[in-house]
């Protein structure tokens, strides 16, 4: 191969080839390197679809095993001099040469040890499945969360400081600018933009379960840590604007039964659930300053929406940015919160998402110490336990997306109209006639045969019938009768 000090970037075709031998490469790939005048250059960037393009485009003679033996000894030779072929801009971002040392040693690890899949050679997901179950308990964390969050909201607002006494506290940005009466509500519409932008991504994604499951688990964690701090530490009334009166929400429980007072305070919770919490649904609290949901719902769905569309949509990931950060003015300017509240609800939002999504892109990161991983992050550990790698940003056509609709309104037709017919026979079903009573039919027709042979009984006005058994039976015509009835 030559001196090692040999640069790699600068080596011939033949000197390609005698690296493939010395690989132990197939002759058949020596020939391909030979043929096609692959260099050094062309061997540091080279890419696994390039490998499989020699055998369906130019016809060349690889099996499988080739190829994958081809492509883990090219990035071998590209982790190698990783320096050198960042030099040149032989790799992009989004696949570097040495994740391909962390997958060989990722792949050692105990099975019984591992809590997801070895990762692919490129660092994305090799097999996504929908997993609606764990997308269903996600849905459920988090519809628990909103319910929690509202019944802290009404306990939060009874505890509101009197602002006669504790007035607004120091706040540079509130100090400095003017409260805005309209500034909240266009808070509200720009979290609406955004969630409609969501919405329309969900629809179209090839992937829509896992966003929907990571979407799920880290607003609901985001929202249940807020309603900690909600409720150990109330802070004084930013705004004198605001009419936030304990008394006018305090419960005397003095005049109410436990049950009632509970029931009450139930109630308010679900105003403020069903309402979102958003002042233009009518939902006006007080008290649930530390840390913003406004500012949590809006940075959650900006970080999603640029995670899971394609980079080049520069316009789409600064609208939605600029979304973001105006939201956020608008919360300030309307003397809602404090720019601490603003502060802490943007930071921590962010990171969480970030380190989530560090973790399930690097799989590597948490399968070296899993046991530490499930104790520390358990509904990540459950819900990532069969991502292997980063989610594409795949999408459906709007033919598919319309098909996949109308498929499940046909499924869930058919499920009820099985169900209801189900229902409907079982209601109407007969009820099970003891094992010697003939059935209605039968009667009548053994009857019909008895007028006609002439062998009618006689005595007490019982009708000799024989059923299929050959044994007799005596049916009387009032029984005969009452059968009919319940048969029509």
């Amino acid at each position: 191969m030559g001196d090692a000090s040999e640069c790699v970037i600068n080596w011939t075709n033949e000197q390609v080839a005698q690296w493939a031998k010395s690989e132990h490469l197939s002759k058949t790939i020596e020939e391909l390197i030979i043929g096609e005048d692959i260099d050094g250059k062309c061997i540091l960037c080279l890419e696994e679809r390039d490998i499989h393009t020699f055998r369906e485009k130019y016809s060349y003679n690889l099996k499988f095993g080739d190829i994958k033996r081809f492509w883990i000894a090219i990035r071998l030779l590209q982790r190698d001099h990783q320096n050198l072929a960042n030099l040149f801009g032989l790799h992009d971002s989004g696949h570097t040469p040495h994740q391909l040392h962390d997958i060989v040693h990722l792949n050692d690890i105990d099975s019984n040890n591992r809590i997801s899949p070895p990762l692919s050679i490129d660092g994305r997901a090799t097999t996504i499945q929908p997993e609606l179950f764990k997308t269903f308990i996600s849905l459920a964390y988090a519809f628990l969360v909103t319910w929690i969050t509202a019944i802290v909201m009404v306990i939060v607002h009874e505890r509101v400081p009197d602002m006669k006494r504790y007035p607004p506290l120091p706040d540079i940005f509130l100090d400095n600018v003017p409260h805005i009466p309209w500034a909240f509500c266009m808070c509200e519409l720009t979290g609406t933009l955004l969630f409609i932008i969501w919405g329309s991504l969900l629809v179209v994604h090839k992937h829509r379960m896992v966003l929907l499951r990571r979407f799920f688990a880290l607003a609901g964690t985001v929202f249940l840590l807020r309603c900690v701090t909600m409720l150990i530490t109330s802070l004084s009334v930013p705004g004198t604007h605001l009419q936030c009166n304990p008394n006018d929400h305090q419960i005397d429980d003095t005049n109410l039964t436990p049950m009632e007072s509970v029931l009450l305070r139930i109630s308010r919770a679900y105003t403020i659930w069903s309402g979102l919490g958003m002042s233009i649904r009518g939902v006006r609290t007080c008290g649930d300053y530390m840390f913003s949901g406004h500012t949590v719902a809006l940075t959650t769905l900006n970080f999603f929406i640029t995670e899971y569309t394609p980079r080049h949509l520069y316009f789409l990931h600064t609208m939605t940015w600029l979304l973001n950060m105006f939201g956020i003015f608008f919360i300030l300017a309307a003397h809602e919160h404090y720019s601490i509240d603003v502060f802490v609800a943007f930071y921590i939002t962010s990171r969480l998402f970030l380190y989530y999504h560090t973790l399930a892109n690097n799989q590597a990161l948490m399968s070296r110490d899993s046991n530490r991983t499930r104790i520390w992050f358990p509904m990540f550990s459950y819900f990532e336990s069969s991502v292997d790698g980063i989610i594409p940003n795949e999408y459906d056509s709007i033919e598919n997306v319309l098909m996949n609709i109308f498929s499940c309104i046909s499924y869930v037709k058919d499920c009820c109209m099985l169900t209801a017919r189900r229902f409907w026979i079982a209601h109407n079903q007969l009820t099970p006639l003891p094992a010697k009573v003939i059935r209605p039919n039968t009667a009548l027709n053994n009857l019909h045969l008895n007028s006609s042979s002439g062998n009618n009984g006689t005595g007490n006005g019982n009708l000799s019938t024989t059923n299929n058994d050959t044994s007799t039976d005596k049916l009387g015509s009032d029984d005969i009768k009452k059968l009919l009835n319940k048969n029509i």
